[in-house]
């Protein structure tokens, strides 16, 4: 037992668990626990940004790039308020982080202090975040806080992981107490689970006997860390794999074995065979509506004509949107092992496996290519879309990360880009939030500081955030942002001209009342704030301009003015009920 300061144990806690980045913000609440942190900055980098969202996205990036937790740091009320959305982003797509928000003195508790949220409870900041964490925390005395700082982090990365709140009272920070310390958990990954034999053997069984088999892969693959598995076993059983695009790149999706993602704005040969095939394996994959084109049958998949066996580390998701044949809780690389080891025991040849099945694959890869290739090779002034995918595919290294945020860029990248490694293409996925792609990047490029790091965002979720350019400066952040300049928001700009006859309304952006489209000038901004600053309106321009914002090794923003008016060709569907859902532009339905 030692007698110690709250924070000053908390530091220490931070330091057993490898937990060498704290992404946060000074306030009143937390300046106690800052005292401790500049103790100890020659073991934990504090990194401030501009605002407590970016750093809530830092430290989710962080975490998807490295596969080590981050912690964020706010102050009481609104700075921890401000939070609340990367909660949100990372908690829907199972990113860790540990969220330490501050709150008033105990002391205080009920009083109205400053800051103090106390409606229906005294301090109640935990609740306001209940539904964007996996488990929230509020120790009332230091006595407390070795066993739920420990209980965090073990929430944190157990299981499906997803970001936990401590949300620790000023006093404990300064205050001290007899402490005894908890076991070192650093358990991400460490402890896996997995499926029965029998399970095993039947899977084997059902792969065997299948015609057009494919493989559904998402998230809980890429945290698993099973891209090798993977690999091993679509190549050894010849079993096509479609993606979620949080699960891109687990497979090299140049290998023949990849069909690319899913849905409305997927790849045609990957929704030919969602609605084609007679057995899914999904793993770690959770069926969404994007991923699903809304459940309706025959639009990307055809359950139950199709047989599903579900795995996924978390038991709320199997069944939640198709009841499958078989569900199965347990680990994805866990799992990947005992198919392999199956078929290793019962000596099944590797290859020639699903021929017929391939060579339809391969007719409708044709018929896709032909559609789209010719545009890939336009030069415009704005830019299509493809220029743009097609010249980051071209001069980006297989190891470059790439984040993307919420807008109609994404629906680009979904449907065309070809991620070679996993943890390289970073999305706000399930909750789609804005901002997450051009504040990610600054977290990503910590966690892979000699790889190359650019955010591909959109000039409306850029503007939310451009104090990120602060930021990048500040702390040497060499990231790269190429703002998607379409003078919109485009994806619900689109939804309006789909669905609404074309009456645009609040979706374009556009200066005083001269109708004239109007953005800042992004290049200007960046020059502003000390960053290289590049305005690309030729496509003949953009891929040199990418070589050299690479080579400067500095933060660097490209504002690129891209064509509002060329839209992804949908392949599947996305309905909004009751509003009647759009056909594919290319491909067409067929149910089972």
């Amino acid at each position: 037992m030692t007698r110690k300061k709250g924070a000053e144990y908390i530091v220490e806690m931070l330091i057993r668990e490898k937990i060498d980045h704290v992404f946060g913000i000074c306030g009143h609440g937390n300046v106690g626990l800052l005292d401790e942190l500049y103790k100890a900055r020659d073991q934990i980098r504090l990194v401030s940004p501009r605002h407590e969202q970016t750093a809530g996205h830092m430290a989710d990036a962080f975490f998807r790039v490295k596969h080590r937790a981050a912690a964020t740091l706010t102050s009481c009320g609104p700075g921890s308020a401000n939070l609340v959305m990367a909660l949100a982003v990372a908690q829907t797509d199972s990113s860790a982080f540990l969220a330490m928000t501050a709150n008033v003195p105990t002391s205080q508790f009920n009083r109205s202090p400053f800051q103090e949220v106390n409606r229906h409870y005294q301090a109640d900041f935990p609740n306001i975040i209940r539904p964007v964490v996996k488990r929230a925390f509020q120790p009332t005395r230091v006595e407390q806080l070795p066993l739920m700082m420990r209980q965090a982090v073990t929430t944190m990365t157990s299981g499906r992981p997803g970001p936990v709140n401590v949300d620790i009272p000023f006093d404990l920070f300064q205050e001290e107490a007899e402490i005894e310390g908890e076991p070192t958990w650093d358990g991400f990954n460490r402890r896996r689970s997995g499926a029965a034999p029998e399970d095993v053997r039947s899977v084997i069984d059902m792969l065997l006997a299948a015609k057009r088999p494919v493989l559904f892969v998402g998230h809980g693959v890429t945290l698993s860390e099973a891209s090798a598995e993977l690999s091993e076993l679509a190549r050894w059983l010849d079993v096509p794999v479609i993606s979620s695009p949080n699960g891109m790149g687990t497979i090299d999706m140049t290998d023949r074995m990849s069909l690319g993602f899913i849905g409305r704005n997927g790849a045609f040969p990957a929704n030919q065979a969602g609605r084609y095939t007679d057995l899914v394996l999904a793993i770690g994959a959770r069926f969404d509506d994007r991923s699903s084109s809304s459940w309706l049958p025959g639009y990307s998949w055809n359950f139950p004509a199709s047989k599903l066996v579900h795995v996924d580390v978390d038991h709320g998701e199997l069944g939640r949107n198709y009841v499958p044949d078989l569900g199965i809780l347990a680990d994805a690389r866990t799992f990947l092992r005992q198919l392999l080891g199956e078929l290793q025991s019962r000596n099944v040849r590797k290859g020639g496996h699903n021929a017929a099945w391939h060579e339809q694959i391969k007719q409708w890869r044709k018929e896709w290519e032909d559609f789209t290739r010719p545009n890939f090779d336009l030069h415009t002034s704005p830019l299509r879309p493809e220029r743009v995918v097609a010249d980051l595919r071209n001069v980006l290294p297989e190891d470059a990360i790439l984040s993307l945020d919420s807008g109609v860029h994404h629906n680009w990248f979904m449907q065309f880009w070809q991620a070679r490694r996993p943890q390289t293409i970073l999305n706000t996925w399930g909750f789609s939030g804005m901002g997450f792609g051009p504040s990610g990047i600054l977290g990503a490029k910590l966690a892979a500081p000699d790889r190359p790091c650019i955010s591909v965002c959109g000039d409306g979720g850029f503007t939310m955030v451009p104090h990120v350019l602060c930021t990048a400066v500040e702390y040497d952040i060499p990231a790269i942002w190429v703002v998607w300049n379409n003078f919109a928001w485009g994806a619900i700009r689109d939804i309006q001209y789909g669905l609404f006859q074309g009456r645009e309304h609040g979706t374009a952006f556009y200066q005083g009342r001269n109708n004239k489209p109007y953005n800042p000038d992004f290049a200007a901004w960046a020059r502003a704030s000390s960053v290289e600053g590049i305005t690309v309106t030729k496509s003949e321009d953009f891929k040199g301009a990418i070589e050299h914002a690479i080579k400067l090794n500095k933060p660097c923003l490209l504002d690129v003015h891209v064509d509002a008016d060329v839209r992804p060709p949908a392949t599947g569907t996305w309905a909004l009920p009751p509003i009647p859902h759009k056909e594919p532009v290319f491909g067409k339905p067929v149910v089972r």
